[in-house]
């Protein structure tokens, strides 16, 4: 049996949890990668009533389907984000408008989300960090090496405290490593790691699409932090450039054919795949393939049970002999 697949219920939200149980073991999925947003999962709930944990987690069980981690990637956002109205509907209402309130607010949700995932019976949230200088990504005019430098000291002064609850849970935290966080690379997700002191609880949800349409090798991300890939989202992308297209997208919307690059159902991108299972097997993953279906162009519950097959027929184990010793005299 190959590693457990899932669907992960951000883009889902707009449907009961119930409903998408249902839906989702009707297409074979062995489980939800259950989203903090919509119905799904309430960590400031499940973080003083396990109870209520019991009661999400038989939901699935009552459809055959299991929980391996929850995602509260929008309260991360705003724990070292600018925090402007395009994040006033993620937290409490009196917090609208409010950047420090939305600030404090995420960072004890966060904290609280270790909390509801121990009560839940998992060891791992994925989720994002936010950045204070996404908007500083191009250099000019010429950014203070400083500012960057300061920035960085940010994220350890914040997120210390909060990956202090999550040792203390026994949780990992699983940063998904994408455009407007602080690591959004592989090489500032190098320094996220060195500026937290390389602490075990900080980790990435590898999720290939988001380096790919930079550039980078998503494969090569994995083989740099074997040890620290605590989950991971299978998601395709395209590069569509064609000479008058531009990486950076133009402000176009997500599905419009002039953008540079756009998200795909799995299978239907630019991702080598095979790449990054023979590195997952490399690094020991035995974590769940959580399909995060993200396609503007197709139909969701269409893209949602090709997904699984697809994942299905690209998780192999690796071999456990060698091929040579075939060869050798007895």
């Amino acid at each position: 049996m190959g590693r457990p697949v899932t669907l992960c219920t951000g883009q889902w939200a707009d449907l009961k949890l119930t409903d998408l149980a249902k839906m989702a073991a009707g297409w074979g999925y062995d489980g939800l990668e259950l989203a903090c947003w919509g119905d799904h999962f309430d960590p400031m709930k499940g973080a003083t009533d396990k109870k209520y944990c019991d009661g999400q987690r038989a939901k699935l069980k009552k459809c055959g389907l299991n929980v391996w981690a929850i995602s509260n990637h929008l309260a991360g956002q705003m724990v070292l984000d600018l925090n402007d109205e395009r994040s006033d509907g993620w937290a409490p209402p009196e917090c609208s408008g409010k950047p420090e309130a939305k600030r404090e607010w995420a960072i004890e949700c966060m904290k609280n989300s270790a909390r509801a995932a121990k009560n839940l019976g998992i060891g791992v949230v994925c989720g994002f960090t936010g950045s204070p200088i996404w908007h500083l990504i191009y250099d000019f005019p010429a950014i203070p090496r400083k500012t960057i430098d300061d920035a960085f000291a940010k994220l350890a002064k914040v997120w210390n405290p909060i990956l202090d609850v999550f040792g203390q849970c026994g949780v990992k935290f699983a940063l998904e490593v994408h455009p407007t966080e602080i690591a959004f690379d592989l090489y500032s997700a190098k320094r996220a790691v060195e500026v937290l002191d390389g602490r075990p609880e900080f980790g990435f949800n590898f999720d290939p699409s988001h380096l790919q349409w930079q550039g980078v090798h998503p494969a090569k991300f994995i083989d740099e932090f074997p040890d620290r890939i605590y989950h991971m989202h299978v998601k395709d992308a395209a590069v569509t450039l064609d000479g008058k297209s531009g990486i950076l997208s133009s402000h176009l919307a997500f599905g419009d054919g002039r953008r540079g690059w756009d998200f795909r159902s799995p299978g239907h991108g630019d991702v080598d795949f095979e790449a990054i299972i023979r590195s997952l097997n490399r690094a020991n993953y035995q974590g769940p393939l959580s399909v995060e279906w993200e396609d503007s162009g197709m139909d969701r519950e269409h893209g949602a049970a090709e997904a699984l097959e697809f994942v299905k027929s690209i998780d192999f184990k690796p071999s456990v002999i060698k091929f040579d010793a075939q060869f050798e005299k007895k």
